[in-house]
């Protein structure tokens, strides 16, 4: 099947290549261009723009940095909805405003497109692999059409409700993984200052309650000292903006969200915004003088 896709950054990049392996036809658009020909020698077409890609492409998926980036790529000069079919199909599997999803699908409904928001968790190492978890809103029998093409980038892709549902369980997941990342970094810095191995805790909690995959995939780079990005401060700082703006709309409290995210702007401030969200141990690191590894 040809597919349009937009976005070729840390998550788009290997989300193309797994959908070339899978053997469908790629073309593409990003405004980067090395991030361009880092797929097309994996077998994927270059396209000058957004509106040639829905011209040519029955599917096309945007992958994209927020609400502002997509609205652009979708409702502005030579966007999607200019070079548009009817019938076409966008999914939007960035991680945006569900209100902003709401209001993208409410533009392709009048040009007689489909659209689901299906933003992913994970990161650049599931990304990579293929496992990412895929949650979707939208027309469900829409969904069905699609979810094997969604599992050649996931290991699971759940239907979430109507459009901006998708969005709205991502950012459920970003205030889990957020808060999730702010206690290990207290919990493993308690440790330290108590004179106990933060090795020694995360080998002993790691298989009880206390467990998680956040914990897993983030407690080894606390202790390495290494802060590579697979989720940058700056993109959850964003997400959990979104939140709270979402929280404020529907008359939902987030006073933890809001806590870790007054930490990671403090990060930002710092020069950190670029390095992984597990950098949150930084945030205690500089309160207390002393490093967890």
């Amino acid at each position: 099947m040809k597919i349009g896709f937009i976005g070729l950054g840390i998550m788009g990049k290997p989300m193309v290549k797994n959908l070339l392996k899978a053997g469908h036809e790629i073309l593409v658009f990003d405004i980067v261009q090395s991030h361009v020909d880092s797929v097309l020698e994996f077998g994927a077409k270059e396209a000058s723009s957004p509106a040639e890609v829905a011209k040519e492409c029955g599917l096309v998926i945007t992958m994209l940095p927020n609400s502002p980036h997509v609205k652009t790529v979708v409702l502005g000069e030579n966007g999607v909805l200019e070079g548009a079919k009817e019938g076409m199909i966008l999914i939007d599997m960035s991680s945006i405003a569900p209100q902003a999803s709401q209001e993208i699908a409410k533009a392709c409904a009048e040009k007689r497109v489909k659209m689901l928001d299906a933003p992913v968790s994970g990161g650049e190492p599931k990304a990579v692999d293929g496992t990412l978890s895929i949650m979707v809103g939208g027309d469900k029998d829409l969904f069905e059409r699609v979810k094997d093409i969604l599992l050649t980038m996931g290991s699971s892709a759940v239907y979430c409700g109507k459009v901006g549902a998708g969005n709205t369980t991502k950012l459920a997941n970003q205030v889990i993984v957020a808060a999730n990342i702010a206690a290990l970094s207290e919990a493993l810095m308690l440790a330290k200052k108590s004179g106990v191995d933060p090795n020694l805790v995360f080998d002993a909690i790691q298989g009880g309650l206390a467990g998680s995959t956040v914990m897993n995939a983030k407690a080894p780079m606390m202790l390495s000292g290494n802060y590579q990005p697979g989720f940058k401060i700056d993109l959850h700082i964003k997400d959990l903006n979104n939140a709270i703006e979402t929280g404020h709309t529907v008359g939902s409290p987030l006073p933890l969200t809001a806590a870790v995210m007054e930490m990671m702007i403090n990060l930002r401030a710092d020069g950190l915004g670029q390095e992984d969200h597990s950098a949150i141990s930084k945030y205690y690191e500089k309160l207390t003088g002393s490093t967890i590894r």
